[in-house]
């Protein structure tokens, strides 16, 4: 079975149902467990802000629980509660770099993210690819990215309000700037980022086939690896000129460059286009916030942290992590060999941590929200898209006081059939 390929074999089951396994066993199949749960999730499209409801239920019910989805084979554990979220992420006896190969049960008939990636390593390769990013995302380069980003969003802001409205948010602001920050940090061409997110379309898709998705990956690699030699020829001030730079000199492979760079343009382009338009979103249909909001502007630090703990940004859940020795976790015995991911989503709603966790209080200061993971896998792309997040609610404040959704909130359409979660637009009148 090649790598990105998974058994795409829909359960029968309703969503939450519980299964009885009465003999579980550890991943080799030795070793019975004893009686167990399994819960089937196949993890339903959500709308708006809606949270997923079995994840709602088994942070306060059973943080450490058997999980059965869509696609993959067997069963793994969902770890929801905060801290055991953490204990997880954090502990080396976790290994992203064991999944590879493993037709782990998953929410996608194919694997997101490459086998030699920066999220399927683990220490030391892992460490040493993280350095190269953080040493050539380096101060005064964050510095300068953040004077182009709020100068790209004021023109973005100024244009879409030269606009009659209703105007689209995604497609004028949120969209845009994402595509312009990540073509001028990793030094992607203006006239190739149609492509870029043609592929972004379908790897993070719920629903493309593995062999479509494998086609896709093949032609985006073969894309950054054309990148690459062009960028050793004619070096830029960019930060895949860098990289390439590293990999010629040793420092990286040329897979793992190229997989770097994928999932930088791909969470990049993706997630900053949601979390932007989903806060803004959020905002406007929590009038009482967004009035505390505009009336101290110097809250939008803080408001960024909680709409990023409160906005549930992605179905599911992420990448698994093999466990290579038993683990206790939460009172539970993971056997060496078991699948398990944790849900960052549920962990940011956990009322043992955040008092009211299902409401959206932009005062709130209690624990950091985990909306960009824990851990050595700790997104890399996290400054990134705060600084653009902050970028468009500030410029939007500034500039638009009395903006509002141009339509009932019912009304927006939400994405489907991919494993972000956004408004596919959000009109908006002045």
């Amino acid at each position: 079975m090649r790598e990105t390929e998974r058994p795409a074999t829909e359960r029968p089951a309703t969503a939450g149902s519980a299964v009885p396994l009465p003999q579980a066993r550890t991943g080799d199949g030795s070793c019975p467990v004893g009686p167990v749960t399994v819960h089937y999730w196949p993890v339903d499209h959500l709308d708006a802000l809606d949270f997923d409801p079995l994840l709602h239920r088994l942070v306060r019910e059973e943080p450490v629980a058997l999980v059965r989805m869509r696609f993959g084979e067997g069963h793994a554990w969902l770890v929801t509660r905060y801290e055991y979220v953490k204990e997880v992420t954090s502990d080396p006896r976790f290994s992203r770099a064991l999944t590879v190969g493993r037709p782990v049960t998953g929410m996608t008939p194919h694997n997101i993210a490459p086998a030699r990636g920066i999220g399927r390593t683990d220490a030391p390769d892992h460490t040493r690819l993280r350095r190269l990013v953080a040493r050539a995302f380096n101060r005064k380069r964050a510095a300068a990215l953040r004077a182009e980003t709020e100068a790209i969003t004021e023109r973005l802001v100024d244009g879409m309000m030269s606009h009659a409205a209703p105007a689209d948010l995604a497609e004028h602001v949120s969209g845009p700037l994402s595509e312009r920050v990540i073509g001028k940090l990793l030094g992607v061409p203006r006239g190739d980022l149609d492509r870029l997110q043609q592929w972004r379309a379908v790897i993070l898709s719920t629903d493309a086939s593995p062999e479509r998705s494998s086609t896709v990956k093949a032609d985006i690699a073969a894309y950054f690896r054309q990148l690459a030699d062009h960028r050793l020829r004619e070096p830029g001030d960019d930060l895949f000129s860098e990289l390439s730079s590293a990999q010629a000199g040793g420092a990286l492979s040329r897979p793992e460059l190229v997989s770097l760079s994928v999932m930088i343009v791909l969470n990049a382009l993706d997630q900053v286009r949601n979390q932007c338009t989903s806060m803004v979103y959020a905002l406007l249909t929590h009038p009482v916030q967004l009035a505390a909001l505009r009336a101290d502007p110097g809250l939008l630090p803080s408001a960024i942290e909680e709409l990023l703990r409160f906005i549930p940004q992605r179905s599911g859940v992420g990448m698994p992590r093999i466990a290579t020795e038993d683990v206790t976790v939460g009172g539970v015995t993971v056997r060496a060999g078991d699948a398990v991911y944790v849900s960052y989503l549920a962990a940011d709603r956990d009322p043992a941590v955040f008092t009211d966790p299902d409401r959206l209080d932009l005062t709130r200061d209690e624990a950091p929200n985990l909306a960009f993971g824990h851990g050595p896998h700790y997104c890399l792309g996290a400054s990134l898209t705060r600084m653009q997040c902050h970028a468009v609610l500030s410029t939007l404040l500034r500039k638009a006081p009395a903006l509002r959704l141009a339509l009932p909130p019912e009304q927006v359409r939400w994405r489907r059939g991919t494993v972000n979660r956004g408004p596919e637009a959000l009109p908006l009148a002045w």
